[in-house]
């Protein structure tokens, strides 16, 4: 440091600035709430992706950890049932919608809810099909709400069931595909290779921005029927509304993020053809 006194100062600066960018986007996002939230950690992203050149990578976990702590919150408020409470309150609003050929099964782990078209089952983790909580009912009925588009041809489901197979692919190949592309660059400037990569992202992109709509209503048709059928009532729906918005945030993230990474590959492309 007594030797490079400027470079180290510089790069302090630059260090408590980001964090000071970070901070900004959280607090800012607080007090704006809901949507707010996620949207100023994408415009951080964002800040720190073009401007200071940092690479994006996965959702932060402190989304994760907030979304656990209001689930956990919702639990400790018990709805009244036995142990397959779960069970018979999904089985109800599949029948109060006219489906009868789904079935709702356990499935061993944490988090690992879904509704599987293939297979025509509801599947609730351990943490919710023995459970008798808010938090519960409503991650059951949001998969329930699948089950129902699934029924009625929602097209955005369907969109995001096409795309499964090419994303499998793409998010599997693209970076190699880049790497590969930036070789042939070097040797023969054409930059084909490349964008072929960044499309293959760009499918990653387009999976998580068509997943927004499908899972945000499913949690609007799950929270429907937990009031019309006074499955829950009062502060209760509150709870679960709350509960199901931090879960939806995750998918906002992941999609911001996902969009930053796609820009970021066509900087790196640009940024390489200019080099050369």
């Amino acid at each position: 440091r007594e030797r490079y006194p400027d470079i180290f100062q510089q790069q302090l600066t630059i260090m408590l600035l980001q964090l000071a960018i970070v901070l900004a986007a959280i607090i800012i996002g607080a007090r704006l709430g809901g949507i707010g939230l996620g949207v100023m950690g994408g415009v951080g992203l964002a800040i720190l992706t073009f401007i200071f050149g940092l690479q994006p990578t996965a959702p932060p976990i402190d989304v994760i950890l907030m979304i656990a702590a209001v689930i956990a919150a919702a639990s400790c408020m018990q709805a009244a049932g036995g142990l397959d409470y779960m069970v018979k309150i999904a089985e109800k609003m599949l029948r109060d919608h006219n489906i009868h050929n789904v079935r709702v099964t356990h499935v061993r782990g944490e988090l690992t809810d879904h509704y599987n078209p293939a297979t025509l089952t509801v599947n609730l983790s351990d943490a919710v099909y023995s459970s008798r909580s808010i938090a519960a009912a409503a991650v059951a009925c949001h998969e329930c709400g699948h089950a129902i588009q699934h029924a009625e041809s929602y097209a955005p489901l369907k969109m995001r069931s096409a795309l499964v197979p090419v994303v499998n692919f793409s998010s599997r190949m693209a970076q190699w595909i880049i790497i590969l592309g930036l070789i042939m660059m070097s040797v023969s400037g054409s930059a084909l290779v490349c964008w072929i990569g960044v499309g293959m992202i760009a499918m990653s992109a387009l999976f998580s921005i068509v997943t927004l709509p499908v899972e945000y209503n499913a949690s609007s048709r799950a929270l429907a029927w937990l009031s019309s059928s006074r499955t829950l009532q009062g502060e209760q729906v509150d709870h679960a509304r709350e509960a199901l918005r931090w879960a939806a945030r995750t998918y906002l993230v992941a999609a911001l993020g996902a969009i930053a990474s796609v820009l970021y590959y066509v900087m790196l492309v640009l940024g390489s053809r200019r080099n050369d």
